[in-house]
């Protein structure tokens, strides 16, 4: 008695988890690179606005509002990349879970 062995699903399963690998990397770079251009388009402006600072009080002001707008970027950001985490897991879970299947 021969028994066939089907290597086509487990082909077909690592094929489908290397595509979504390659799909969250993707995304995970563009995220990356959005980031930093965000980073520096804030330090940017927020250089010009230095210049124009005449008094300790403009000083003041100036960096904390700076600082709260740099955490409300940081803290968007890393909304974003925990979004875009969340996301793959779960797609890849359902991925997994339909192997059985």
């Amino acid at each position: 008695m021969t028994n066939t062995v089907d290597f086509q699903k487990p082909v077909e399963a690592v094929k489908s988890l290397i595509a979504l690998q390659t799909e969250t990397l993707t995304k995970t770079v563009e995220l990356q690179k959005k980031a930093g251009e965000d980073l520096v388009a804030f330090f940017k402006a927020e250089a010009e606005k230095a210049k124009t600072l005449k008094t300790p009080e403009d000083l003041i002001k100036f960096n904390t509002e700076a600082n709260t707008s740099l955490f409300n970027l940081l803290k968007a950001q890393g909304e974003a990349f925990t979004a875009l985490a969340t996301e793959s897991s779960k797609t890849i879970v359902a991925q997994v879970q339909s192997f059985g299947k």
